[in-house]
């Protein structure tokens, strides 16, 4: 006999909590926000979490893939490297203005190919083809009021496997451990649960595993420091900035590697915290549909 708490599960309508999730969210970063950070964004060495990402995506030499949310070449940039042929597309030409410059350092002009692509877009207009590449990946960039559409437009591009990435425990903005200390309260939206729900409904058998990907947020000064972190008392903590200013003023200690590019391109500044903060990636993959299933 199947329990209620089942049928509940099995019967729920994924894609419509997510829309609803979506609805109740502060609006996603739209292509004018990514245009106004590209220049900070460089593909230098991979780092581990693209070295994470690329030993469980096991994309084999010779394969064709397409990077989706591609940003700076995070991923496309060492698949490229490796021989891949990569397709790489993001919604923003000056992320696609950096992953150019990234293409043409690295000599890989016949290799990793930009294209200006949205996640809402008509993919069928703009010459996405299907089964089209062997691999189809997402790491970190899916932002869409349609999550069952978007895992669809990856598992009809794909021949062989779509792996994707989203976050498991709160906002990849937001520091847990000074939320707790400044007794701020945090929304654990567990975006994955969501993909990994409408894949089982869609009759994909989708694989997880986790990657903990460390950052270390810099600031010049402290009220340099408040400025960028009070970002994550958006959406009903902002009485707490008090508290949030003491805990950083009794937490920054200075940073060894201050001035050197650090993650994201742009030079480290003088000052960090005293402690790591994590962030945990569920990285998802299936195998896609054969289109004369479809």
């Amino acid at each position: 006999m199947v329990s209620d708490s089942h049928a509940t599960l099995v019967e729920t309508n994924w894609n419509e909590e997510w829309k609803a999730l979506q609805a109740a969210r502060h609006p996603a970063d739209d292509p004018a926000f990514w245009d106004s950070r590209a220049r900070h964004f460089q593909a230098r060495e991979t780092h581990p979490y693209a070295r994470a990402f690329m030993e469980r995506a096991a994309v084999a030499p010779g394969e064709s893939l397409l990077d989706m949310g591609c940003g700076a070449g995070s991923l496309a940039i060492p698949y490229g490297l490796r021989g891949n042929h990569v397709l790489a597309c993001d919604f923003s030409p000056h992320m696609l203005d950096v992953l150019g410059e990234g293409i043409r350092v690295h000599h890989l002009e016949t290799l990793v190919t930009p294209k200006l692509l949205a996640w809402d877009d008509d993919w069928d207009a703009a010459g996405m083809q299907p089964k089209s590449v062997d691999v189809a990946i997402a790491s970190r960039s899916i932002a869409t009021h349609d999550l069952a559409a978007a895992l669809l437009k990856l598992d009809r591009t794909a021949r062989r496997r779509c792996c994707i990435t989203l976050i498991a425990t709160g906002s990849p903005r937001v520091d847990r451990h000074i939320m707790d200390a400044i007794g701020a309260s945090v929304t654990e939206s567990h975006d994955y649960v969501y993909a990994f729900n409408i894949l089982v409904r869609l009759g994909r058998h989708p694989e997880v595993s986790y990657i903990i990907s460390p950052r270390r947020d810099t600031f010049n000064t402290l009220d340099e420091g408040v400025a960028d972190f009070a970002r994550m008392l958006e959406g009903g903590n902002e009485e707490r900035l008090p508290e949030l200013r003491t805990y950083l003023t009794h937490h920054m200690v200075e940073n060894p590697e201050a001035g050197m590019p650090g993650e994201k391109g742009r030079p480290q500044g003088a000052y960090m915290l005293d402690h790591v903060r994590e962030v945990c990636w569920a990285f998802i993959a299936w195998k896609p549909q054969e289109l004369d299933e479809e």
